[in-house]
């Protein structure tokens, strides 16, 4: 049996539809609490009838925070994707370290403890190295802790040192590390939130940009990954290397919204985000924009998906192709 972790989230909702293309049943775990109206939605980009499908996952409740909950719901499953995942561009708290970090420790014991034949983890090219300025990000590329890494960063790096430590422990393995994932989802976080602000019309945008990819993209080469040979190697997935103007340019176009014009410098945010840090503190909540995030919208970054082109010889969907995809699905199901 194939078994799914984030099955709710963007990635792991869009993996088990295509799970369930090829399988008449998966595995998916979840929390109690967990909101299932999310994968109705996803599951509604693909099909008028997502009831169907739906009824097709087996569901197991655990979280990836409690081992034995991990163990009573991973018997007799023989590969695991391990998609669950915060993602957070600000601080974050200890639910970046908790879920990203230990999680994945957890699942990785357990995977080795169930003698598992493959797992696969979806790491972020945010656990990738640091270029210098216009180079090329690679998978060889050194990872250096620097102001430009978020606690987000840092949390999937030392999520992926601990899928290492497994494989060495003989684990069969293989890392995927996703850009900027793009693609229709039941709630309104990551790109997701991106996608909901350029709807309602964004004017603004930074000089930032990044590696971008269609979530289908990033499911079709898990698969493939899994289905392979290959094991203990890390890959890129990027479709397209766009700045921050260019994503929300062709939001807009999507959404038939006037397009982002005015620039907000890293000074400004900066500024911005330290205030909203002391707010924060004295009124006891977690800004949407702290420093931490303005570093990140307003930096550039490069990465190259040659070495899964490569090896697979997949081609990636144009990111204004999926951009329209998401768009269209938009206009037509939410007012």
């Amino acid at each position: 049996m194939i078994l799914v972790t984030g099955a709710t989230g963007l990635v792991g909702g869009h993996l088990l539809w295509h799970l369930l293309q090829q399988n008449e049943s998966v595995v998916a775990i979840r929390r109690k609490t967990s909101n299932l109206k999310l994968l109705r939605t996803i599951f509604s980009f693909y099909t008028d009838v997502p009831e169907v499908y739906l009824k097709k996952i087996e569901w197991r409740i655990a979280d990836v925070n409690h081992i034995t909950s991990l163990r009573n719901a991973m018997g007799n499953i023989m590969s695991i994707y391990h998609c669950a995942a915060v993602v957070s561009l600000n601080k974050g708290g200890d639910a970046l370290m908790d879920t990203n970090t230990a999680g994945t420790r957890n699942m990785v014991q357990v995977a080795l403890k169930r003698a598992v034949k493959k797992f696969c983890f979806v790491s972020s090219i945010a656990a990738c190295g640091f270029a210098d300025k216009g180079e090329i990000i690679t998978e060889e590329t050194p990872w250096e802790q620097s102001d430009h890494k978020s606690l987000y960063a840092l949390s999937k790096y030392n999520a992926e040192q601990e899928v290492w430590k497994g494989i060495q422990k003989g684990l069969n393995a293989v890392i995927v590390n996703p850009g900027v994932i793009l693609g229709v989802s039941g709630n309104h976080s990551g790109s997701s939130l991106i996608f909901e602000r350029s709807r309602k019309g964004m004017l603004f945008y930074t000089l930032g940009g990044s590696g971008y990819v269609d979530v289908q993209d990033v499911v079709k080469v898990m698969m493939l990954l899994m289905e392979s040979n290959i094991t203990a190697e890390r890959f890129i997935l990027v479709s397209e290397n766009n700045s921050n103007k260019e994503i929300l340019t062709m939001m807009a176009a999507g959404f038939n919204k006037p397009r982002p014009v005015f620039n907000v410098s890293r000074t400004l945010l900066m500024m911005g985000g330290f205030f909203a840090e002391v707010a924060g503190k004295i009124l006891g909540f977690t800004p949407i924009v702290d420093r931490s995030f303005a570093v990140s919208a307003t930096n550039r970054s490069y990465y190259s998906s040659q070495k899964i082109i490569n090896k697979l010889g997949y081609r990636f969907k144009p990111v204004p192709a999926c951009i329209n995809e998401v768009c269209a699905f938009m206009l037509k199901h939410r007012p």
